[in-house]
C-alpha cells in the first residue's frame, strides 16, 4: 500500500499538548537520531526540552495527509523580548550578539530546527521557510539568526568546509556575530583547495539557508551535549535579493 502524498500545514504551537508533540519530534532528531545529551531531556517521555521552551514560539509542521496529522517539522523562535524573560537568546552563551542587537532592528531567533527523515530533501523544509518569512515579515522584517550545526565535534574535521562559508557567506562586520566562549573554534582563513569536497560537506539545512541568502558570523563553537559545531546562521530579509524572496516563499505557497 503507497502512503499519500503529504499535504502540509503550519501554524504556531497553541497548547502544550502542541509544544509535547514537537518535544517528542526533537527527542526522535537530536537524542536518538543524532546522540544529543542534556538535563532535561526525558527518555521516559521521550521529550526533549530545555528552559527556554516556555518562553518561546513553536513553530509546527504537520502531514494533514497523515492519521492525526503529526507534526513532521518544528522550529523554535524567540523575539528579543522573549529571550529578555528567559534571561537571553539560547545561542548566546556560544555567540557574541551584540552585532545583532545594535542594529536597533527586530530579531527573531531560530532554533531546535528539526524534520523527520522521511520529510527531508524535499518540500516540508520550503513550507517552514516559507513560513518562517511570513513571520519575519509581520515583525517589521525581522533579522532572523540561529544555530545550525554540523554533526560531531571535531572542528578540526570541519576545517574545510568552514573555510568556505568564511571566505563565501560571511555576514557584513554590522551583523556578525562572533563565537566566544570555552568551546569557540576558529574558521580558517584561507579558501579551501577542493571547494567542491567543501560545499559537499556542508550540512543540507545550512545550504538552505545559503541559497535564501544567509550568512555566517565569525568563528564556530563545539558544542560537545549535542554532538555538533555550531556555525552562526544570519538571514537579513534587507539584503536578500527579489530571486531570494521569492525561492523564500515560491509562488504556490502564497
Amino acid at each position: 500500500m503507497t502512503q499519500p502524498s503529504p499535504v502540509f500545514r503550519t501554524r504556531l504551537a497553541a497548547s502544550a499538548q502542541d509544544i509535547a508533540a514537537a518535544q517528542r519530534l526533537r527527542y526522535s532528531v537530536f537524542v536518538r537520531e543524532l546522540g544529543a545529551c542534556g538535563g532535561l531531556i526525558d527518555h521516559a517521555a521521550q521529550t526533549e526540552a530545555d528552559r527556554f521552551d516556555p518562553f518561546a514560539d513553536h513553530l509546527l509542521l504537520e502531514d494533514t495527509a497523515q492519521p492525526g496529522a503529526p507534526v513532521v517539522g518544528a522550529y523554535r523562535l524567540m523575539s528579543a523580548a522573549q529571550a529578555a524573560a528567559a534571561g537571553g537568546f539560547s545561542a548566546a552563551p556560544e555567540f557574541d550578539l551584540t552585532p545583532l542587537l545594535a542594529t536597533g532592528r527586530p530579531v527573531l531567533e531560530l532554533g531546535r530546527s528539526c524534520l523527520l527523515p522521511a520529510y527531508r530533501g524535499g518540500p516540508a523544509m520550503m513550507h517552514l521557510f516559507a513560513a518562517l518569512a511570513q513571520i519575519a515579515a509581520d515583525r517589521g522584517d525581522a533579522i532572523m539568526f540561529g544555530v545550525a550545526s554540523f554533526h560531531g565535534t571535531d572542528a578540526g574535521a570541519l576545517s574545510a568546509p568552514l573555510a568556505y562559508l568564511r571566505q563565501n557567506h560571511l555576514a557584513p562586520a554590522h551583523l556578525r556575530a562572533r563565537a566566544h566562549g570555552p568551546g569557540a573554534a576558529v574558521m580558517p582563513a584561507q579558501d579551501p583547495t577542493d571547494r567542491k569536497a567543501a560545499l559537499r560537506d556542508i550540512p543540507p539545512l545550512i545550504k538552505a539557508y545559503l541559497r535564501l541568502g544567509g550568512v555566517v558570523g565569525e568563528g564556530a563553537c563545539v558544542d560537545a551535549a549535542f554532538n555538533t559545531v555550531d556555525v552562526c546562521m544570519i538571514l537579513d530579509p534587507a539584503l536578500m535579493t527579489t530571486a531570494q524572496r521569492a525561492r523564500a516563499v515560491p509562488e504556490r505557497m502564497r
